[in-house]
């Protein structure tokens, strides 16, 4: 059973954005690079701000709608 990323963190791990989008690991990798999805590095480890993940998913709903 997969847990939603919690709503408090302001920086989100790539298995988190996985787990909140169902992508697998490539995918949201590929959305970072073709900068779909904006994200920054602290030393060797990549993060999504809990921003950049929900105005993503808010661009997708109105291209849906």
């Amino acid at each position: 059973m997969s847990k939603a990323p919690p709503t408090s963190i302001d920086a989100l791990m790539v298995p988190e954005v996985m787990t909140a989008l169902r992508l697998s690991r490539s995918k949201v990798y590929d959305l970072i690079r073709s900068r779909q999805l904006e994200s920054f590095t602290i030393g060797r480890s990549r993060r999504i701000a809990a921003d950049s993940l929900r105005n993503f998913m808010s661009e997708r709903i109105e291209e849906a709608a």
